[in-house]
């Protein structure tokens, strides 16, 4: 059976969660202003902020739904990880130093530098809060993969409980405390997954000679799900799901490799067999759903083949759409990084420019060689003979399981701070957005640090029991192809006005409005439109959907750059007087 309870994994996860709130209640005292509350007064050593950076950006999507997608997939999950590496390029040389010059606490504030309008601070107040919403949902998502095999709860409750942890933490120390969960969390994440991937390479491949069995999950027209015939409940009632992830022959005729090397593990795997289970739905006529999982024999060349995923099939695709909606998702995961308002807000928590700069390298050395870690992380969990065939967001804690009880409860208490870190940035980003940006826009006087720092905890509560709400709703989706589509509102909203305020003299204020309005709303209306949200969000037919392909950054984000310029020529005049 897969899951199983487990008292040393929950209670790991406990001491975790623990020493975590312990933390945060213990550097309360040092965020009384609001510049402690939002910015950690700027005092954050750079090594300390660039691995928090990596802490923050190594989300949910990073550690469960990228080494699903490989698992699953096999080489296509690492494109978005290329994607998600090569974005901080941007940040490094364009945005890193020009962020910490310009702005004080929030992205507005270097967007309005030169303004000082309201209506700048009212828009991009709103653009931080869409994104960061639209990023909570595959880390509150991730947050109940998690808690579902570790404690035996439902989705739901792990979502409730990720979401009251995360509120707490910001409300009582905000970015002092958060600054240093995420620096823990990454710090971890990096040293348990370079152990785990070292695990890997030392038990090698092993041929599975034991019966392999088709698998079917059905649901019923009352909303009761069936596995294999069996009632499917909560914790323990998920035995009847069988583990797959199988090698059904390796080179030579060979039964077992043994230890491998880190080359050797790629050209072993390119000449092997790989036993992959292909989903197929059947409707019944009462109106019942039954998916079968069929393992079929995949050459292990294919697995190291780019576009074999469904999503990636643009690579190879006759299909001009296909090709556009694949560029699509890599230009916004390229620009997106040095779009999301969580990692811009860092910046201000180190005393310089230099700083600033310094901390971004050590950010992009960490999170470089997570990624590297996560195809070797990614592929074990395809052969490790441990994978749910049904969530692909666990196969990175059942991998872990299939080689130690203790890694298991490691890997996954570190899988649940990573959500921890990673949304109390979001949450904090939102917050200071509604209190530094839009209830400032609406006030002729400006708000105390007292006055601030209450009303971003307040804020901090509403926007936790909206992820909340939205990750109980999105609870099937891959927690990677969720990021997707907010760095593609990331990038669509916020970069045009940034990179043409850094570059262009002949940028207005009326330009940057326009920018972010259009880039965000144009986005938001793309993916809600998208055939993916019709099929998984709203159960409507994929072939209804309005927009041709899925990924809208190929279109919204020049939109969002030909709208600034637009506007800034036409309203130059005004501006000059």
């Amino acid at each position: 059976m897969i899951y199983s309870p487990s008292f040393l994994a929950v209670g790991i996860f406990l001491l975790f969660v623990g020493f975590t709130l312990g933390l945060s209640f213990f550097l309360g005292g040092k965020a009384k202003s609001s510049e402690g509350y939002f910015a950690a007064h700027g005092q954050i050593p750079w090594f300390v902020n660039g691995v928090a950076f990596a802490g923050d950006y190594l989300s949910a999507a990073s550690f469960l739904g990228i080494c699903g997608m490989i698992a699953f997939y096999g080489y296509d999950g690492f494109l978005y990880s290329i994607g998600y590496l090569a974005g901080w390029i941007v940040a490094l040389f364009v945005v890193a130093e020009p962020m910490k010059r310009l702005g004080k606490f929030t992205f507005a504030d270097a967007l309005n530098s030169q303004f000082n309008s309201r209506g700048i601070k009212l828009a991009a107040g709103i653009s931080t809060l869409a994104v960061s919403i639209f990023y909570l949902i595959p880390q509150m998502v991730g947050a109940g993969v998690l808690v579902q095999p570790l404690l035996g709860l439902p989705h739901w409750a792990g979502v409730v409980i990720v979401g009251a942890v995360v509120i707490t933490i910001v409300v009582t120390a905000g970015m002092v405390s958060t600054t240093w969960v995420q620096f823990l969390k990454g710090s971890l994440l990096v040293f348990f997954s370079a152990i785990l991937t070292v695990m890997i390479l030392q038990r090698g491949f092993e041929v599975y000679e034991g019966p392999i069995e088709p698998q079917t999950v059905t649901k019923t027209a009352d909303g009761q799900t069936l596995v294999n015939g069996l009632p499917l409940g909560e914790g323990e009632n998920q035995a009847s799901l069988k583990p797959v992830g199988h090698l059904s022959k390796l080179p030579g005729g060979m039964k077992k490799t043994g230890p491998l090397g880190p080359l050797e593990f790629f050209s072993v795997l390119q000449e092997s067999e790989v036993l992959l289970s292909s989903p197929e739905k059947t409707v019944a006529e009462d109106g019942s759903v039954t998916t079968t999982y069929t393992p079929k024999p995949t050459p292990g060349s294919q697995v190291l083949r780019p576009g074999e995923h469904p999503k990636f099939k643009g690579i190879r695709s006759d299909n001009f759409i296909d090709k556009l909606n694949f560029l699509s998702l890599m230009l916004a995961l390229f620009c997106g990084t040095a779009s999301l308002p969580h990692i811009l807000i860092r910046y201000y928590t180190v005393k310089d420019e230099a700083a600033a700069r310094k901390s971004t390298i050590v950010g992009i050395g960490c999170i470089g060689f997570f990624y590297v870690l996560t195809l070797y992380m990614g592929l074990g969990a395809m052969t490790s003979g441990a994978m749910d065939v049904t969530n692909s967001n666990m196969a990175a804690p059942l991998l872990a399981l299939s080689m130690s009880e203790l890694l298991f409860a490691i890997i996954s208490a570190i899988a649940f701070t990573t959500v921890l870190g990673t949304v109390s940035g979001l949450i904090l980003a939102s917050a200071g957005a509604v209190s530094h940006d839009l209830v400032a826009s609406f006030r002729k006087t400006e708000l105390t640090d007292h006055q601030q720092v209450r009303i971003a905890k307040i804020a901090s509560v509403v926007v936790g029991m909206i992820a909340i709400v939205l990750g109980i709703l999105f609870e099937k989706m891959n927690v990677s192809y969720l990021v997707g589509w907010a760095f593609s509102v990331a990038a669509s909203a916020n970069l045009p006005a940034l990179m043409m305020l850094l570059f262009w003299k002949g940028t207005t204020k009326q330009g940057i409005i326009a920018a972010i309005i259009v880039g965000m709303t144009s986005s938001l209306a793309w993916i809600l439109l998208s055939a993916d949200t019709f099929a998984k969000v709203y159960g409507l037919p994929a072939s209804d959907a309005l927009v041709p392909f899925s990924q809208p950054g190929i279109v919204t984000i020049p939109l969002g750059f030909v709208t600034l310029v637009v506007v800034s020529l036409m309203t130059k005049s005004s501006a000059d007087c």
